[in-house]
């Protein structure tokens, strides 16, 4: 029986113009905040939160992701390199940002914009938690169009030959698990199921449940997902649990203990 696997040849490039080049990450990324406003605005109008508000609570989020996602790598998987070399931290077009320092930034800057706005604190967390999820979905899509982030060998028919990982011309790429598309899937799912049970209960979820699902659901798939996974770094080689897992465990815990909790918030 001859296995046929998928090979994924597509550059992570879409097309360049001299010195500047557009990235199928960066489209995809800043997608993740367009459609993601653009949901949100239908959530403010349904409940008459004036849209101002909105643009205020985005440009939050946007300064959260990148400095939290990007302080995440330096801190979490290259410390030593990135202290060597601190001038590199500001080289994001380069790659290395961390989902886990993200879920650090965004929830000090959503706590900030709470005290600022005097919104309460979980129905700001609630309805970001819906847009994030989707947020993922295509971050992931931008690691799979990278050819990064991926998993160990697997001999399953859906397993991906990650062409643009070859050094040599002749060397031989072993089919690995697409992890991009497990995490991507689920985070999908996710966000359909947060919008779905945001307007099954007519935009009054109660307090803190979307965002104790999302945390629970999020990092609990990153954990077990990571055990099919490529190391990031070398140190992670010798781990039992590697970095990402470490860190997803209070996250869970977080999210468990949000939803046993059932804080009660009058607006």
């Amino acid at each position: 029986m001859i296995l046929q696997f998928i090979h994924w040849n597509i550059s992570p490039t879409i097309f360049s113009l001299g010195p500047i080049s557009v990235r199928w990450y960066g489209l995809l990324f800043a997608m993740s905040f367009v459609v993601g406003y653009f949901i949100m605005l239908r959530i403010f109008q349904k409940e008459n939160i004036p849209e101002p508000l909105l643009d205020k609570l985005s440009m939050y989020m946007l300064i959260a992701t990148v400095v939290g996602a990007r302080l995440g790598h330096v801190l979490f998987y290259e410390p030593e390199s990135y202290l060597a070399h601190p001038l590199d931290i500001l080289k994001i077009w380069q790659g290395g940002l961390a989902s886990h320092g993200a879920a650090i930034g965004i929830p000090l800057a959503l706590y900030l914009f709470s005290r600022k706005t005097r919104q309460p604190f979980f129905w700001v967390f609630d309805r970001i938690a819906i847009v994030v999820a989707l947020s993922g979905f295509f971050i992931r899509t931008g690691n799979l169009f990278n050819s990064e982030i991926y998993g160990n060998i697997t001999n399953l028919p859906w397993g991906f030959i990650f062409e643009h990982t070859r050094v040599m011309p002749d060397e031989v790429i072993l089919p690995r698990h697409p992890t991009q598309i497990y995490e991507g899937l689920a985070y999908l799912s996710l966000f359909f199921f947060l919008l779905w049970y945001y307007y099954n209960k007519d935009g009054k979820p109660r307090p803190g449940f979307l965002f104790g699902v999302f945390l629970i659901v999020v990092f609990g798939f990153r954990f077990i997902v990571e055990f099919i996974k490529e190391p990031q770094v070398a140190f992670e080689s010798s781990m039992t649990l590697n970095m990402g897992q470490l860190l997803s465990i209070p996250l869970i815990i977080a999210g468990i203990v949000i939803l046993a909790w059932k804080p009660k918030i009058t607006k």
